[in-house]
């Protein structure tokens, strides 16, 4: 059998690049491999960890669904679903709580740059104080993270650098329930996989107006969205901040807004860096700039063309969501019926 590989997306507002080139291609290249069961899935209990807008989420949700369809994600050939429809994973999670020090999440990077560093005492052993955000389960979110990734017997989670450290906690907790609730009998076999990261190269992707910071939606005018318009796109890339200087030169230290320029270009045209200096050697910024939309735009066409075929087919996206629906919840069944059975909470 192929090895299960998982990850999701949250459904907290519209794609830019930086999440096509970080996941989604990446996704759909790991589909095509054929070397995996891939699971692909719509982190919204994630989603509502920080504010939102209710009226909006389900269509949010739906977006990243059509992202995933528009981008290559087949659904006769990966598992496609939404997070919340399967209930095992909040009850994996709280199961998994029982066995989580306060002290592990307290360590988390992720929620120390969400503000909770300043909820914690300096030896990282509580909460000083009650506050209202950021909230319990941004500080849990770690522990839902572990159940997301535990539930399908995933052996492989492909993972930037800023999440080691969470995919390390997921083994973490793997190992310390293996080793508490140890099934008994001759064929007895221990209850979780311990998941191995996949490290991927993407492209690190800037703002356009401050390349010191890394795209996000959060500053729509520095961010070039999936669904930008032709017009939109050049207008932003018109309007991205150069250096100093007139040289098209990849020098992240000297020249961080026209390297960032070529990063994008190398992403969009597959040229090496090497030979997009080459090429525009002899080039303004302004030149540079528009052949950079242009390739943008012609990139992104297709996507964007089949996500709005996709869109005028509700009844037909529905039904990829019920058929993942069904195939995780399975999955998912029967590994909380292993879990219960090793603590207790059902009959062996």
């Amino acid at each position: 059998m192929k090895p299960i590989l998982i990850s999701g997306i949250q459904p907290s507002g519209k794609l830019h690049i930086g999440n096509y080139f970080g996941a989604l291609k990446n996704f759909v290249d790991l589909q095509n491999s054929g070397r995996y069961q891939c699971y692909f899935f719509v982190a919204d209990l994630h989603s509502i960890t920080e504010d939102f807008d209710p009226n909006k989420k389900y269509q949010q949700i739906r977006e990243v669904i059509l992202n995933y369809l528009a981008a290559g994600i087949k659904p006769e050939k990966s598992v496609l679903f939404i997070q919340s429809q399967v209930l095992e994973h909040a009850e994996l999670a709280w199961i998994l709580n029982t066995i989580t020090p306060i002290g592990e999440l307290s360590r988390m990077t992720q929620f120390k740059e969400k503000g909770g560093k300043a909820l914690l005492s300096p030896s990282g052993g509580g909460l000083l104080s009650p506050g209202i955000s950021p909230n319990v389960g941004l500080f849990d979110y770690p522990v839902l993270q572990a159940a997301d990734i535990l539930l399908y017997d995933a052996e492989v989670v492909p993972v930037g650098e800023d999440q080691i450290q969470h995919l390390e906690f997921t083994r973490t907790l793997a190992r310390k329930f293996n080793q508490k609730f140890l099934p008994t009998g001759r064929q007895a076999k221990k209850i979780f996989i311990e998941p191995k990261e996949l490290l991927t190269e993407t492209p690190r992707i800037m703002s356009l107006n401050n390349p010191l910071k890394k795209m996000s939606k959060s500053i729509p005018e520095g961010c070039l969205f999936l669904d930008d318009t032709a017009d939109t796109i050049r207008e932003k890339l018109k309007r991205a901040v150069t250096d100093s200087g007139t040289e098209i030169k990849y020098d992240p230290e000297n020249k961080p807004a026209v390297s960032n320029l070529i990063r994008i270009y190398r992403a969009f045209s597959g040229m090496t860096i090497k030979e997009i200096e080459i090429k525009f050697q002899s080039s303004t910024y302004s030149q540079f700039k528009k052949d950079l939309a242009e390739s943008t735009v012609l990139y992104l066409k297709p996507f964007q063309v089949k996500k709005k075929l996709l869109a005028k087919k509700p009844k037909e996206i529905e039904k990829i969501i019920e058929k993942g629906r069904k195939t995780a919840q399975k999955k998912a069944a029967d590994k909380m019926t292993a879990v219960k059975k090793v603590i207790g909470l059902e009959k062996k």
